[in-house]
């Protein structure tokens, strides 16, 4: 496949220093600057072909993937949900703690029950941290993951953070940043 909207804004991304994690700031990742529509488009089409979505539901965490979720589901039919920040006290709610490169948060699930099938798609995977926490809750929950689809791999532990889901994780890009600069290897 070819990347080449993704990749010409990828090397137009900032860098910033969040202690010691040099974090990239992407419309992809952080919806700023803005979302330019082909590059969306690009993104849907590929996590669409690369991607299993023979489930129930598109899953995705709040923020980032639901721009992702919402594009996927009109694309693909299926509905979406958000794994949300924000305590709602319904019936049923999981809640899970995310460890990140730069965040620890608690995040909420609703509306999954044993037995249903969903696809986790999200913007970046670095740390592993976020996949690790929801793919465990879901299996506790007994909710077969069908798919996990992360548009940019920031990262050099992929292999590891397979092997701890059990599962491998489809990227669609994987990039480094160099001397400030994010390039796509």
């Amino acid at each position: 496949m070819v990347f080449e909207a993704l990749k010409a804004s990828l090397a137009e991304s900032a860098v910033v220093e969040r202690g010691e994690y040099e974090y990239m700031v992407h419309p992809i990742t952080d919806g700023i600057p803005r979302v330019e529509p082909r590059v969306l488009t690009e993104v849907i089409n590929a996590m669409v072909e690369v991607g299993n979505f023979d489930c129930d539901t598109i899953l995705t965490v709040e923020a980032l993937g639901i721009p992702l979720a919402t594009a996927l589901s009109l694309k693909t039919g299926k509905p979406f949900s958000i794994v949300r920040k924000k305590m709602y006290g319904l019936p049923g709610e999981v809640n899970i703690s995310q460890v990140t490169g730069y965040s620890k948060a608690t995040l909420f699930i609703n509306g999954l029950k044993p037995g249903d099938k969903v696809v986790i798609v999200d913007d970046v995977v670095s740390t592993g941290g976020t996949l690790w926490a929801l793919v465990d809750a879901l299996k506790k929950m007994q909710v077969q993951i069908s798919d996990i689809i992360v548009v940019i791999e920031k990262t050099d532990k992929k292999a590891e953070i397979e092997r701890k889901l059990g599962m491998p994780v489809k990227t669609l890009v994987k990039v480094e940043v160099i001397d400030g600069k994010v390039v796509v290897v």
